[in-house]
């Protein structure tokens, strides 16, 4: 697959995920049993939308690409011949789903040899995607298309941080060390789930950060935040595509000062 054949695969994907979005909608703000995956006395919720969702999106991804390999949430890893597979989170913020929050997405990656090369992350109650390649990042709203850019001039006290949650932190000491660089910031807000990364694409927020993240919950959202002059790593700049620990930033000065603190915490 070359560059233009990977254009038209996520081409075809911006497709996929409008058709996923109108499921999503026939669930969304709608009465919903709520499953809980977890029996340890945590909550992880799933819901029928999550299942018709990916159910939908592998059927179609293998119809059309058979040698490519599928990574999805809900029904676990499809092998494939191609170097070529693709990762799955048919609603991100599941738990913004079932409140009636339209913080939620549907994600979805393509991968190039376990390397994420093109994600896109679809809302569509506010009828937006949010696509990222090597091409560039755009919003694409109602037949308008936006190029992304995240803002190159921000920097650590001036920066508006956003996590999901302080319980997305699966131990004490990650939550010390966000709150170590949440003091320094000018403004730390909570919620947002994947829509946080857009709008840090979109040039709106400065950093996200969080932790215990899996790898589809992060991958198709790198090079959506690469493309717009971000930058995505772990908590020491290490690669961010398994997931854990992970930070979000503008630009690479921000970067640096945030791996800075979260150093001093440690």
């Amino acid at each position: 697959m070359n560059h233009t054949d990977a254009g038209a695969a996520l081409a075809f994907a911006e497709e996929l995920a409008q058709e996923a979005g109108r499921i999503a909608l026939r669930h969304f703000r709608q009465p919903l049993d709520v499953a809980n995956k977890l029996a340890d006395g945590g909550f992880d919720p799933v819901t029928i939308a999550d299942r018709e969702i990916e159910s939908f999106l592998v059927g179609r991804i293998r119809a059309r690409f058979p040698d490519h390999g599928i990574v999805g949430e809900e029904h676990g890893a499809l092998d494939g011949d191609s170097r070529y597979s693709w990762i799955i989170d048919p609603i991100d913020g599941t738990r913004a789903f079932i409140s009636g929050v339209p913080a939620w997405g549907i994600l979805l990656g393509l991968r190039d040899a376990g390397r994420c090369i093109g994600g896109l992350m679809h809302q569509p109650y506010l009828e937006e995607t949010f696509t990222g390649s090597p091409a560039g990042g755009w919003l694409s709203r109602r037949g308008e298309r936006r190029r992304l850019q995240t803002r190159a001039s921000a920097r650590l006290a001036d920066a508006i941080l956003y996590c999901t949650h302080p319980t997305i932190f699966p131990d004490a000491g990650e939550l010390a060390a966000f709150e170590h660089v949440a003091a320094h910031t000018r403004l730390m807000r909570y919620g947002g789930d994947c829509y946080s990364y857009c709008l840090l694409a979109l040039g709106h927020i400065d950093l996200v950060i969080e932790g215990g993240l899996q790898a589809y919950d992060i991958q198709p959202l790198i090079p959506i935040i690469e493309a717009a002059g971000g930058v995505v790593t772990g908590r020491h700049g290490e690669d961010a595509s398994g997931g854990g620990f992970v930070v979000a930033a503008a630009n690479r000065v921000l970067h640096a000062e945030v791996l800075a603190r979260l150093a001093e915490a440690s």
